[in-house]
């Protein structure tokens, strides 16, 4: 919006950009959850547009073919179906893209499936200047946005200046994807009274947060966090030895090596395939895992109690309980909202 100042008994207008505070839902607030919002980037209707257009835009990639968008689609929660995406140069890469949902609660702020950056805004950085991904350069982004027809206008608008940088791009992109809000799964109706769920869905419940049983709750949360992360770095006994060291890469410390950040359980509907490295095809074979498939090493998380004999030793029926649960964490409305698709 327009807003006029005096100067000198001149009267100049400038544009402000409105605030757009993020639409807090209904079980984040009951369980006092307070999103993450930097003090200097504001959420806003016109940064907030501004960072959709940028996320399916190919003008971040170096041969303008590759959007944010082909790694992190919508209608799979923002997440690749592919177990490694490819690149400019159709090289793939060696971990699962992570679904993009609920970011401004993610309080440690470490991103990537090894914490590798802070913030989400540096998050949005990597991407553009990765050889494998985007294959970009900033310097060429920025002059690209530069000389664009449309790009100046709205970061005067979003930001109060027509010249673009690296850090007002990233700045952008934040705001849209700290929209990204999942929060109405068929659980979530049920939490709140306006549904109830199959006896299987409850039974698989009780087996999630039974430590005898599924024991999951401790990695995941449960009905008292709607985020259904710790967001914290663990290694879930995927392997004896590592090829990838995750979080022990980015700290230099052997202790942590083969720790990835725990996903959410949200929108596992959409989100396959599993795991950092994209290694399970389906949701039955995540839970076998856990089930009879874990794998002992010097790192492996002490929650991973049954290691010794495999895992949790789940039934069939157990299984299949657990899994229509866990479906049950899938926020259609999430993947179908207009505000999140191609503008």
């Amino acid at each position: 919006m327009f807003i006029s100042f005096s100067c000198s008994n001149e009267s100049v207008d400038q544009y402000v950009p409105v605030l757009n505070p993020l639409k807090i839902p209904k079980l984040f607030e009951d369980n006092i959850l307070n999103p993450v919002i930097p003090i200097d980037n504001p959420q806003t209707v016109e940064g907030v547009a501004l960072g959709k257009k940028l996320f399916f835009d190919p003008i971040l990639s170096g041969n303008n073919t590759q959007a944010c968008a082909d790694c992190h689609a919508p209608q799979n929660a923002f997440t690749d179906s592919s177990q490694f995406s490819d690149g400019i140069d159709g090289i793939l890469g060696t971990r699962n893209s992570m679904p993009l949902f609920n970011l401004a609660w993610n309080y440690d702020e470490k991103f990537f499936w090894d914490g590798k950056v802070f913030s989400l805004e540096h998050q949005a950085l990597v991407p553009v200047s990765d050889p494998i991904e985007m294959k970009s350069s900033w310097q060429q982004v920025e002059k690209e946005l530069q000389n664009h027809p449309e790009y100046p206008n709205l970061f005067q608008q979003a930001f109060g200046t027509s010249t673009i940088d690296s850090t007002l791009v990233t700045k952008a992109i934040a705001q849209f994807e700290r929209t990204l809000i999942s929060s109405n799964s068929k659980f979530d109706k049920y939490l709140l009274g306006e549904i109830e769920l199959t006896p299987e869905e409850l039974e698989g419940f009780n087996i999630f947060m039974n430590e005898n049983k599924g024991d999951c709750f401790h990695c995941h949360g449960s009905d008292k966090n709607p985020l259904w992360t710790d967001n914290i770095f663990h290694n879930n006994g995927l392997d004896e030895t590592f090829t990838d060291l995750g979080l022990g890469a980015v700290t230099g410390d052997p202790s942590n090596n083969g720790k990835f950040k725990t996903p959410s359980l949200r929108n596992l509907a959409f989100t396959a395939p599993y795991m950092h490295d994209g290694r399970f095809a389906t949701l039955d074979e995540v839970i076998n895992h856990y089930s009879e498939g874990l794998k002992n090493s010097a790192t492996i998380d002490p929650l991973m109690k049954k290691v010794v004999q495999g895992g949790v030793q789940l039934s069939a029926q157990d299984k299949a309980n657990l899994k229509a649960f866990l479906l049950s964490l899938s926020d259609y409305e999430f993947i179908n909202n207009p505000d999140f698709t191609n503008p």
